[in-house]
């Protein structure tokens, strides 16, 4: 995915929409919180969501995720390989493999 070219036709659409005034770090945050509450509820009472609401919600939890990586000046892959090298390092695959174990107990 390149997230900078999907991150900047999101970016037309919310000027077009001039909904950037209510796109401050802490709203965006907010709505991400509020998408992600309703992509859990796709899965509410059964393992066997519904595929269209499941993809419907989960669009909306990214779409706001790259704009808030956007409004705070951060590539979103960049910011994501960052994380994985933590990830790596807190959980080697040789101790963590088939584990789902706190990295302080491996």
């Amino acid at each position: 995915m390149d997230s900078s070219a999907l991150t900047r036709e999101i970016a037309r659409m919310v000027d077009e929409r001039e909904w950037s005034q209510f796109h401050s770090p802490q709203n965006l945050a907010k709505s991400i919180a509020v998408e992600a509450g309703e992509l859990l509820e796709c899965y509410q009472w059964s393992e066997d969501a519904e595929p269209d609401a499941v993809e419907s919600e989960l669009a909306d939890v990214l779409t706001y995720c790259l704009l808030l990586a956007d409004r705070l000046g951060h590539d979103p892959a960049e910011i994501v390989r960052r994380k994985l090298a933590t990830t790596r390092e807190k959980y080697p695959a040789e101790k963590a493999r088939g584990r789902s174990t706190k990295y302080d107990r491996l």
